[in-house]
């Protein structure tokens, strides 16, 4: 089916993007390069057979501190490069949900600080669909999409779903901040993902939450995270997850799945597509061997035997899609039941889109009838 015409112009924004990511990218390189080039040719042109030793002395002690004073810089400029993309991701956010989303209702809402043997804390907050004195209501554990470096809970959008999915679902939605990259990489947000599952099925009463009907949801990166939880969950203490639903997931860091010809189609040539995705495994994972770990890319777990049941969401048009379908088949291959839908015509952003695109309220539909699945039996 062909792209919606409603993404022509969100496109043509998004390949001017990345062509300017990789031209610049490319030019900081080059500019390392001749810096290096340079500073060898005139390190040779100042040799000077009567002043080794004094020079030797001098270089020790103008290496240690340029290496200190350049390094130094560059993890500034990193930092507040990073920032700066933040804010405007978060501002671009807002701006998002006002021209194509659709507000979140009045929620009780409340906020928890949950501890993390061996990482930083991790700030929850649960969207309440009933009053405090209610009868309890299945639990769902959130994790936002954002390539695992920006987003948050507080972000416009991601605050509207989980209201409009607390409520039309009447469950509670346990929203969890998890730490981005890469200031805390990998295996932190799956470390943190698995506390709060803890804590809540430790809280459950107080929570107002059914410790028997708890379930994991995620987008995108997220997504990885939700999937991750499940299988850790099952290594470590098999709590009660009925069911893990994961929209436009990513499932192996490897790369090995991604399908060019969704980015092909978008008329984005194929090295952008595969330099962007890398770079998220490379923002996200410690050491490029971290890939392979089961808890970084779920795919690539021994068995899938054992873990919950699964709804998987893919678009047709998202370079992620083969990681979905093949996540949902790995799975009924273990035989753990499982399904995997992929909406056509729409690119990987696709449950932004309730306030301007039919095929994204149906996608809210969907999620809303997978998140209500915990109220039966």
């Amino acid at each position: 089916m062909p792209l919606d015409p409603f993404f022509a112009e969100r496109l043509r924004v998004h390949r001017r993007y990345l062509i300017g990511q990789t031209l610049m990218a490319f030019r900081t390189r080059i500019a390392s390069w001749r810096a290096l080039v340079w500073g060898k040719a005139a390190a040779r042109a100042r040799g000077d057979a009567g002043r080794t030793a004094a020079r030797s002395t001098g270089a020790a002690v103008g290496t240690a501190a340029g290496r200190a004073g350049p390094a130094g810089g560059a993890r500034s400029s990193a930092d507040a490069a990073r920032a700066r993309h933040r804010r405007a991701a978060l501002a671009w956010d807002r701006k998002e949900l006002d021209a194509i989303g659709t507000p979140g209702p009045p929620v009780r809402t409340t906020e928890h600080e949950v501890a993390v043997v061996g990482h930083p804390s991790v700030r929850v907050r649960i969207y309440h669909p009933r009053e405090a004195d209610a009868p309890p209501v299945p639990g769902w554990l959130s994790f936002f999409g954002g390539a695992f470096r920006i987003g948050g809970i507080d972000y416009p959008t991601t605050d509207a779903a989980n209201r409009r999915r607390a409520v039309e679902a009447d469950v509670a939605i346990v929203a969890v901040d998890y730490s981005l990259a890469p200031e805390h990489r990998f295996p932190t947000q799956v470390e943190q993902a698995h506390a709060a599952l803890v804590w809540v099925h430790e809280n459950a009463a107080a929570l107002g939450i059914d410790p028997d009907r708890l379930g994991v949801t995620g987008t995108s990166a997220g997504g990885a995270i939700a999937a991750s939880l499940a299988l850790a969950n099952r290594d470590r203490g098999n709590l009660p997850i009925r069911l893990q639903l994961l929209e436009v997931p990513v499932t192996d860091l490897t790369g090995r799945h991604i399908d060019l010809r969704a980015t092909w189609a978008l008329g984005i040539p194929s090295f952008i597509a595969v330099r962007e995705l890398r770079s998220v495994a490379r923002t996200y994972l410690r050491h490029p061997a971290d890939a392979r770990n089961p808890l970084a890319s779920p795919l690539r777990a021994p068995s899938h035997a054992g873990l919950p049941e699964a709804v998987i969401l893919t678009a047709q048009y998202d370079p992620l899609r083969r990681d979905g379908a093949l996540y949902a088949a790995r799975l009924r291959a273990n035989g753990v039941a499982a399904s995997a839908v992929q909406y056509l015509g729409v690119t990987h952003d696709i449950p932004m889109f309730t306030g301007a695109l039919p095929a994204a309220r149906r996608w809210h539909r969907d999620v809303v009838a997978a998140l209500a699945r915990l109220h039966e039996g």
